[in-house]
């Protein structure tokens, strides 16, 4: 889901030195990215990552180029503070640790990643934070995936990779529970 165009005109307002625009703007974006922020992080550190990366927007707004690239670029700052985050407390899992539990299954079907059960899946500890990111992006705020490798600024191959990975990831630990 691309940035609103009345985000984009909001950008520009607050570039400008509207103040109110500015509120507006976080107000709109605030919950989306604390969902975000939460999953990859944990609900207890999600508020401090997500109050320095609103600090963030606030302070380099007026550089964003692109209005229309507003969403993508708060998603991207949210993403660094919260990788940042993830290695302070040690709790990066390692891919190469995980890709030797997986075993094939059959695909996940969409209504799996729907509601309560998507937060459910996204929440589990098989997930690497590369792979949960990827996957959150994907189904929850509905990024195509070039928009997902910009906020996480990787290439389009490594998206799609870690994509399957994390969905293998979880057909497995689902068939396993099931």
């Amino acid at each position: 889901m691309p940035t609103p165009p009345e985000d984009s005109f909001l950008v520009l307002r607050a570039q400008s030195g509207d103040r109110e625009a500015l509120e507006a703007l976080l107000r709109r974006i605030q919950p989306p990215l604390r969902r975000y922020v939460a999953t990859l992080v944990g609900s207890q550190d999600a508020d401090d990552v997500l109050q320095d990366g609103l600090i963030q927007v606030c302070r380099k707004l007026r550089w964003l180029q692109q209005p229309e690239s507003f969403r993508a670029w708060t998603y991207r700052i949210c993403s660094r503070l919260a990788f940042r985050q993830l290695r302070r407390s040690r709790r990066v899992a390692s891919v190469t640790a995980e890709e030797s539990l997986l075993d094939e299954r059959e695909a996940l079907t969409p209504d799996a990643l729907e509601g309560e059960r998507l937060d459910r899946l996204l929440s589990h500890d098989a997930l690497s934070p590369a792979s949960r990111a990827v996957l959150l992006l994907r189904f929850r705020e509905e990024m195509p995936l070039a928009e997902i490798a910009a906020v996480l600024e990787i290439p389009l191959g490594t998206v799609k990779s870690r994509l399957a990975f994390g969905l293998k990831t979880l057909r497995a630990h689902a068939g396993r529970s099931a």
